[in-house]
């Protein structure tokens, strides 16, 4: 056969978000499908989404429901979405009920009215729900299979998109003959965590689709099922090459130290405890993107937008004017069950919306603790993803990150992740003369030369201000305990 000859797939859309990408650009026409899951997983939700995504006039849906819920319980339920339209019953989408069926006959009966209907009005679309109540009553599995073989190869006769839904037991996935006759298999979890429930989904398998594999969490609201690829949304696409133009703090020193600012595309850290500034600096590094005509967003774990906003105005920075005029975005993720995945999503939607060159999360730990337990197990890794996936846009992204001080130590971070960092600024607090005093020093920078000095700075009604010349007096500064050079050091104790 050449590859003039080869048949095309026409795919269709999922009308879920998020969940095209995951299957690889749509659901196979005429394919037979089985949504499978725990009760209140999701998956009549699901179902409803597709058919109201694709079912017209010209192309209608019949949806059958069985001993379950009766069409007009889930009507009245399923209405309460969005993407639920009224305008498209009965016209569109027509909903028949084969309880009564399935109650007096045998699998013989059940495929009779499910052919009876399909023969009458020749739909595009069909839906079974619950398909695993029809199989209720003991069967040996050859009859189970020879009846699914049978209803498959007449709904694929009438070229029609196949749903069957039903509760399974992930223990039955295995040796279950519904499984292998199915073209696509989607499998929907949920699972307590702590407080949090984790919903993920997972294609097992779609025939002819180059899907995307493993686990996507997804979030049930009253839009319906929105699924968030562990991928990102960005499959396919190419990186960006890397770029040699350098993005200012806006502070003449610190910019002089970074020989010009950090590189476009860098993952910067700023790491430091309590008190030194951390927000700051960063608040001041959005600001010098907007002077400079970049777009920014800021994600905020720990306070509200509008609290983000006035203590950026208390250094006389404006983010009130850039947000309303669609060039700052402040992002409020703090539901305390998020996936990264989710995050990420908000985030890549809202630098997709304002093109936005600079990224602040804000903080680190208020973003570990914005996730449901269950993720916070790999949040090392969920962050890489992250990172790789936004750098390779061409987004600079700026952390902070709180680390407890110590005399003895000189730690970067809380999570050992300062190798996903190109480029690394310390704060810290020192005892000089009595009084505790802030310093700063840049301890790494990938693709570039910095300066080695360690630098005095405070905190004024301009934000960081970086005091002088570099300290030379002092001896051991980043122990926090510094001595002058001039004087002796105090005797140990006895």
């Amino acid at each position: 056969m050449s590859t003039q000859d080869k048949a095309t797939i026409r795919k269709l859309p999922t009308g879920v978000p998020g969940l095209d990408e995951i299957v690889g650009g749509g659901l196979p026409e005429f394919s037979f499908n089985i949504i499978a899951g725990e009760p209140g997983s999701g998956k009549t939700t699901l179902a409803h989404q597709f058919v109201f995504a694709n079912a017209t006039p010209a192309q209608p849906a019949l949806y059958f429901t069985v001993l379950g819920e009766s069409a007009i319980k889930m009507l009245r339920y399923q209405q309460q979405y969005t993407f639920f339209d009224p305008a498209k019953l009965p016209g569109s989408i027509r909903f028949i009920n084969l309880s009564q069926v399935v109650l007096d006959g045998d699998l013989g009966a059940v495929l009779n009215g499910i052919t009876t209907e399909v023969e009458r009005f020749n739909p595009a679309f069909v839906v079974v729900d619950s398909f695993r109540t029809m199989v209720r009553k003991p069967l040996s599995d050859l009859d189970l299979q020879s009846f699914i073989q049978r209803l498959s190869l007449f709904l694929a006769s009438w070229q029609a998109t196949t749903f069957l839904i039903g509760e399974y037991a992930e223990d039955e996935l295995h040796d279950n003959p519904i499984f292998t006759v199915a073209d696509g298999l989607f499998w929907l979890r949920q699972a307590p965590e702590r407080n949090s429930i984790i919903r993920k989904l997972q294609i097992i398998k779609l025939r002819g689709q180059n899907s995307v594999p493993g686990l996507h969490t997804f979030r049930i609201t009253e839009a319906g099922v929105q699924a968030f690829s562990r991928t990102f949304g960005l499959t396919g696409r190419v990186r960006n090459p890397p770029s040699h133009r350098r993005l200012c703090f806006g502070i003449p020193e610190l910019d002089h130290m970074l020989s010009g600012g950090v590189r476009e595309g860098d993952s910067v850290l700023v790491a430091g405890p309590s008190g030194t500034g951390k927000s700051v600096l960063a608040t001041q590094f959005i600001a010098e993107g907007l002077r400079q005509g970049e777009p920014g967003i800021v994600a905020v774990f720990e306070e509200c937008p509008q609290a983000y906003a006035e203590r950026a105005a208390n250094l006389g920075l404006d983010l009130e004017t850039p947000q309303k005029e669609g060039k700052l975005a402040i992002l409020y993720l703090r539901p305390l069950d998020l996936s990264v995945d989710e995050t990420m999503h908000s985030i890549l939607y809202a630098v997709e919306k304002i093109g936005a060159k600079r990224l602040i999360i804000d903080s680190l730990a208020g973003f570990e603790m914005a996730l449901a337990p269950g993720f916070r197990a790999d949040f090392r890794e969920s962050l890489y993803r992250m990172i790789f996936a936004l750098t390779g846009i061409g987004v600079t992204i700026l952390s902070t990150v709180e680390v407890d001080e110590s005399f003895t130590e000189f730690p970067f971070s809380t999570y050992s992740i300062s190798f996903l960092a190109d480029d690394i600024v310390r704060l810290r607090y020192v005892s000089i003369d009595g009084q505790l005093r802030k310093i700063l020093v840049v301890i790494k920078m990938r693709g570039g030369n910095h300066a080695k000095d360690i630098r005095e700075y405070e905190i004024t009604s301009n934000g960081v201000v970086i005091l002088g010349k570099r300290l030379i007096d002092f001896q051991s500064l980043i122990s926090g305990l510094p001595i002058h050079s001039d004087r002796p050091a105090p005797p140990d104790e006895p």
